[in-house]
């Protein structure tokens, strides 16, 4: 794959590490993610 620094440090060229296997993988865990920056800020004050 193709090195990018932090946010693309599991990006790799054989199919896994796409965003969507990311935002699976967090959902999969439980963690909250957000489709638009307003459902990221609702996620992080529900949070708080």
């Amino acid at each position: 794959g193709k090195r990018m620094g932090h946010a693309g440090a599991i990006v790799s060229g054989s199919g896994t590490g796409t965003a969507q296997s990311k935002i699976d993988a967090l959902n999969d865990a439980g963690v909250p993610v957000g489709d638009t920056p307003e459902e990221v800020a609702d996620h992080v004050e529900d949070f708080l």
